[in-house]
């Protein structure tokens, strides 16, 4: 099966990444004693913990909403499957019946 990104979420990531390291550059740059800078980096240290695992559970939700759709085409192929092999198998023994009529077996 071919892997498709969707494009929203490529965004998302490059917005929450791009967040971040915007975040970081602000804290280093800025005129803060040490005690401060890491104060403020723990912070975001956090936030960017708390936003990781939001993604991590919709991420997890979404998988699992597409593998049960999967599982349900499947159902429904391999029900559509047996079906057809039914009804060929039912065509194929008419033919032999019309075979066996023709030679007068």
């Amino acid at each position: 099966m071919v892997e498709q990104e969707n494009p929203q979420c490529r965004f998302c990531m490059g917005l929450l990444i791009g967040g971040v390291l915007g975040a970081l550059a602000g804290i280093f740059f800025a005129p803060k004693s040490g005690k401060e800078l890491r104060s403020d980096i723990k912070e975001k240290g956090n936030e960017f913990l708390k936003d990781t695992k939001e993604i991590y559970a919709d991420v997890g939700t979404k998988a699992k909403d597409i593998i049960e759709e999967v599982k349900h085409q499947a159902k429904e192929l391999k029900k559509e499957a047996e079906g057809t092999g039914e009804k060929i198998a039912g065509e194929v023994q008419e033919k032999i019946g019309q075979v066996q009529k023709v030679f007068g077996k």
